[in-house]
């Protein structure tokens, strides 16, 4: 049998309680994603018609700074390409469906 450690506390909640943000601070955060996704919408819009007839369901990872994008069937090869080129970039990921970004919208 195991021995149990009697005085050992059971956590419940947060994994780092230490860590709280405020709502002023997880607004900034949703703002900050929602240009970022702005700066990478036209770039997306501009190939999607061309790249959807034969690419149907791919990923596309597009760094919106230098507008290069990579493509490929699995979303985490294409997210490697782009930090490959771009190592301090963080790629902002699509599919190149009929539904939009990732099938979300």
């Amino acid at each position: 049998m195991t021995n149990v450690k009697p005085n050992r506390t059971v956590r419940r909640g947060r994994l780092f309680p230490e860590i709280q943000w405020s709502e002023e601070k997880k607004a900034q955060w949703r703002a900050e994603r929602e240009t970022f996704y702005q700066r990478c919408k036209p770039i997306f819009d501009r190939l999607k018609p061309e790249l959807i007839k034969t690419h149907y369901n791919w990923y596309m990872a597009v760094e919106p700074d230098s507008g290069d994008y990579f493509i490929d069937k699995d979303d985490m090869v294409a997210t490697k390409m782009c930090r490959q080129k771009h190592p301090n970039a963080i790629p902002f990921l699509f599919r190149l469906n009929h539904t939009g970004a990732c099938g979300t919208i």
